[in-house]
């Protein structure tokens, strides 16, 4: 029987944050231009029926992440899983850094950094200030407010937007455990790393949803790291493995994990540099696994939502963002190696699943 007064109130749940998101774009706007009531560039302005459409497509979105949860996909607290600590300690926080965001981007500072601060050794599209934010990836105070600044972007879809990864992600390690049961005696747990962990936040949801398997996760950010492993000790469950690294370059052996996933980041990577990342996927997985990658939507599959994919560059500072909505992510994937790509999407994300052939594939 379905659950209709837990659905009833992941609904209400997420309405609330859909308000909120709006109210707080509405303030913060109000605001700056009483402070700072200068000639601001425009973005194109969206049309009604496509705010709509928009709305359909967020109603699917969360349709969709009930359903999941309702199958069984994940557990359904997931669906209500918050940050609240955080959002009571860092929305001030938030709505003081608004003053600085809009004078950076007036003034054009992409590389704007705090005192103290040290990025040598980083590559140079990574020393960025990525959607105008304070210290770009560098600091403790960046990684504390990013993910309540991401929700507030999204009006509270950034979690079902990572939890539509998870399906695909769980198919793929059921399918292994059937097959370890039936060919071994003593089956080893599944291996799974996250490329560009950040705060932590896919992992977390991974862990609920694949409780035996090995987690691992790789950032070049030491303080998003740091920010990952308090997030993921508040809750009981195996520590995943976090290492300081390069995607560019991962630190493991050949053919070592089951699944390898990535959310969000292809598009803040040039287009070389997407293709070694993808490659280096291709390496670290094992024949028969697979590759999921989660970002946003490309001007190919929601032609409706071009205008609002031009903004998003305008708005933020996304250097790589445009290139990225008209860039064959299939076709590098296919030159990696990988095979039978699924590709689906939802809201104002996209998804890739690709599978590395298996090894009495790769002979035949």
């Amino acid at each position: 029987m379905p659950d209709t007064l837990t659905k009833l109130a992941y609904q209400t749940f997420q309405q609330g944050k859909q308000t909120f998101g709006f109210a707080h774009k509405t303030l913060s706007a109000r605001v700056m231009n009483f402070i700072s009531p200068r000639q601001r560039t425009e973005p194109n302005r969206i049309d009604p029926q496509l705010l709509e459409g928009l709305q359909k497509s967020l109603n699917s979105l969360l349709e969709t992440d009930w359903q999941d949860a309702e199958d069984g996909v994940y557990p359904k607290h997931l669906l209500f899983d918050n940050p609240w600590d955080d959002f009571l300690r860092y929305y001030p926080m938030v709505v003081l850094d608004i003053p600085a965001i809009w004078e950076r981007a007036s003034q054009k500072r992409h590389q704007d950094f705090a005192t103290g601060i040290n990025t040598e050794g980083y590559p140079d599209y990574y020393v960025q200030n990525f959607h105008h934010q304070t210290d770009g990836y560098f600091s403790d105070l960046s990684a504390n407010l990013y993910d309540l600044q991401v929700e507030l972007l999204f009006n509270g879809s950034a979690d079902p937007m990572r939890r539509r990864l998870l399906k695909p992600l769980k198919q793929h390690i059921d399918r292994l455990q059937a097959s370890q049961q039936i060919n071994t005696s003593t089956p080893q747990p599944v291996k799974v790393l996250d490329i560009a962990c950040g705060t932590g936040r896919t992992l977390k949801l991974m862990r609920e949803t694949l409780p035996a398997a090995a987690l691992y996760g790789v950032d070049l950010s030491p303080a998003y790291l740091r920010k990952a492993n308090q997030l993921l000790s508040q809750t009981d469950g195996t520590l995943p493995q976090l290492i300081h690294a390069n995607a560019e370059a991962l630190p493991y052996l050949d053919s070592y994990f089951e699944a390898v996933s990535s959310v969000f980041l292809f598009h803040e990577l040039p287009a070389a540099v997407r293709q070694t990342v993808i490659d280096e996927a291709f390496r670290v997985v094992k024949p028969g696994g697979v590759f999921i990658i989660c970002d946003s939507i490309q001007q190919e599959d929601s032609p409706q939502f071009a205008p609002m994919m031009e903004n998003f560059p305008a708005m933020f500072h996304e250097p790589y963002y445009r290139h990225y909505t008209t860039d064959n992510i299939t076709e590098r994937l296919s030159s990696a190696g990988f095979e039978r790509v699924e590709v689906f999407n939802f809201f104002m994300s996209k998804y890739w699943a690709a599978y590395k052939p298996a090894a009495d594939e790769a002979m035949d």
